[in-house]
């Protein structure tokens, strides 16, 4: 399978839920209490959850750029700012759902083989803390930035449903739904 193949549509679909869950929560809750949720998380050492939005969309646009052999745009500083001062200015819904969507126009205007590099080519991945991690092509988009992705993901849903937004498998897979056979469909 190609890179742009596993991840172009990963990354559409799961930011597409993620969107959703956030109009879940405005939809679920008391104005205030939708409030509160952008200071939400699951533990004090934990990003929030505005972060953990930011997060997952800079994990996706990174790997754009990366696998691509490009620099990274200032934008993608900006969202990572934006999301280590989450806690201190958190943005509003509306900021959130925004980078969801800049994050998924990026996909949707990919090549259709965009990121299909050599999957041993190899890459540095240097973290905010110095380290460097040798991966190849294939290694860093299936050990590191999917991984990744779905940890800012899951938080987020996590800290949705802590705070009592009624979450469940068929928001975290709306995308599955066009396989279900019709004749398979249990009634009420």
């Amino acid at each position: 399978m190609s890179l742009t193949k596993l991840l172009v549509p990963t990354y559409t679909q799961m930011l597409k839920a993620l969107s959703g869950w956030l109009e879940k929560a405005q939809e679920q809750l008391p104005e205030a209490e939708v409030a509160s949720l952008l200071s939400a998380r699951l533990a004090p050492d934990m990003f929030p959850l505005p972060t953990q939005i930011r997060f997952a969309c800079v994990q996706a646009q990174e790997a754009v750029y990366r696998l691509q052999g490009e620099a990274f745009p200032a934008s993608i500083s900006a969202l990572v700012d934006e999301g280590r001062n989450g806690g201190e200015k958190p943005g509003t819904f509306a900021d959130a759902k925004a980078r969801i969507e800049q994050t998924i126009t990026l996909l949707k205007g990919l090549a259709s083989d965009a990121l299909d590099k050599d999957p041993n080519e190899p890459i540095a991945h240097e973290l905010p803390n110095g380290m460097v991690l040798d991966l190849t092509a294939e290694q860093y988009a299936r050990d590191w930035t999917l991984g990744q992705f779905y940890f800012h993901l899951m938080a987020a849903y996590a800290i949705l449903r802590s705070k009592g937004v009624e979450l469940g498998k068929a928001d975290y897979i709306p995308h599955m739904f066009p396989y279900i056979r019709p004749d398979t469909i249990p009634n009420g």
